[in-house]
């Protein structure tokens, strides 16, 4: 029997009481850079990189923690998707897997981006059409995708039981990755590039001036260490996201919501469970799984989700401890062993968990403020940060009209605009429950 749940540990905002302890002998007192990224997750990192692919190496990020990834993005399952019901979202997805598979061609460093596809299984009649609609979508993007037999993906996956799967889609260019080899493989080319990279700095303030319209625009980012100097400052600070833009003089709903889930112990003989195994979505019991070495990684998203109000949280304090709530993480088990019942014997070798950020209206928030000059938004990802950091990066760089090859930015990427949050007004008890409820239906028939 599992150990029952303890309660979420109450969290109070630390002071900076040591600057010393921040500080970094490579960051110079009041240095500067045309871009100053906060956030070293894969969507900071990821940014750096393409902002290098388009020539603008004059680039400074600055993260807190004391390495790139260690706090939301090392939380992550790693599993990349294509397969969606909207256009634009399968777009990006596509650009994400074809960055990993060129990183992945790269000796001396890669993402660890196994491409071992996907199978997703529909349970129920109204997932069955849904999985049409994604079929007339894939095919419209130009995503290779089939439906195939229980047969044919019980060979794919053996020990599996698909009895219960009405309709199965097949994605081959799906896959998996580590998010920290991923942070640590765009860092690697953006150094490479020449963006600099400064851990152990956290930003402590955003200093502004106004031009002779009286418009704020940026001036430089405030560390421990002294003041950046910088024309534009790009907020890709995942959960607190929040706390950045406030620094600016914005309020926008980004909402860490807690996501959590189990690794077991290794499971069968004989590699029965090895790494080239499918990732596996059943999205009518909310849950993906995916191989880890010979274990199972299973994951999903709960009925009632649990977020915190990053308006208590300041921009050096640690998000709250996340205690395991074994309730939910063993019906996650429970659920997953109707189709693979050897999980029931299996002990569970890890639990991981993180505070990915969601939006009211489950888009994500990219681009230029129209209220502030030089303040860039690259947050609320709602659980893709890591699968879709490179889709996501391109669009932020598309955003601020820095793509060599068209300086046009398109009418969805307009659309992910922090101005539609800053223009109208909002109200946050609102806004946070829209935002849990778009974690909560997140695999809900769309």
């Amino acid at each position: 029997m599992l150990p029952m749940i303890s309660r979420l540990q109450q969290f109070s905002t630390p002071k900076l009481q040591n600057p010393r302890k921040y500080s970094t002998s490579a960051l110079k007192p009041n240095e500067s850079a045309e871009i100053v990224i906060i956030g070293g997750g894969c969507v900071g990192c990821g940014i750096a990189h393409r902002l290098a692919e388009e020539g603008k190496t004059d680039v400074i990020l600055i993260e807190k923690e004391n390495s790139v990834s260690t706090i939301t993005s090392a939380q992550a399952a790693g599993l990349v998707g294509q397969v969606r019901t909207d256009f634009d979202r399968v777009k990006l997805a596509m650009w994400s897997v074809e960055t990993f598979s060129k990183f992945q061609e790269e000796d001396a460093v890669n993402p660890n981006w196994r491409q071992v596809g996907s199978l997703r299984i529909a349970e129920t009649d109204e997932r069955v059409e849904e999985f049409k609609r994604m079929d007339k979508v894939c095919k419209q993007a130009g995503l290779k995708m089939e439906f195939i037999s229980p047969s044919e993906a019980k060979k794919m996956w053996p020990g599996m039981l698909f009895d219960k799967a009405k309709s199965i889609i097949w994605c081959p260019s799906d896959g998996y990755l580590q998010p920290y080899d991923l942070a640590m493989t765009y860092r690697w080319h953006a150094r490479k590039a020449g963006v600099r990279f400064y851990e152990n700095t956290p930003a402590l303030g955003i200093e502004m001036e106004t031009d002779s319209k009286g418009k704020p625009r940026v001036k430089s980012v405030k560390t421990p260490n002294g003041e950046i100097k910088c024309k534009t400052v790009i907020n890709a600070a995942g959960a607190h996201g929040y706390t950045i833009a406030k620094m600016a003089g914005l309020e926008l709903p980004i909402i860490p919501v807690r996501h959590h889930y189990i690794i077991t112990e290794p499971i069968g003989k004989n590699k029965e469970i090895h790494p080239e195994l499918p990732v596996l979505r059943l999205p009518d019991r909310t849950l993906y799984a995916r191989p880890d070495v010979n274990s199972i990684l299973v994951g999903g998203w709960e009925p009632e989700a649990l977020s915190y109000d990053p308006r208590q949280q300041s921009s050096v304090a640690k998000s709250p401890l996340i205690e395991d709530d074994w309730p939910v993480l063993s019906n996650f088990a429970e659920l997953f062993s109707e189709f693979y019942p050897k999980i029931s014997d299996a002990g569970i070798r890890q639990t991981f968990n993180g505070w990915p950020t969601f939006t009211p209206d489950g888009k994500f928030i990219v681009g230029p403020s129209a209220r502030v000059d030089g303040f860039v938004m690259a947050g609320g990802c709602n659980a893709h940060g890591v699968s879709g950091s490179a889709g996501l990066a391109h669009h932020v760089v598309e955003s601020m009209g820095l793509m060599r090859s068209s300086s046009k930015v398109s009418d969805y990427v307009k659309s992910l605009s922090p101005d539609r949050f800053t223009e109208r007004s909002w109200n946050w008890e609102e806004a946070t429950k829209a935002a849990k409820k778009v974690y909560e239906t997140y695999y809900f028939v769309k």
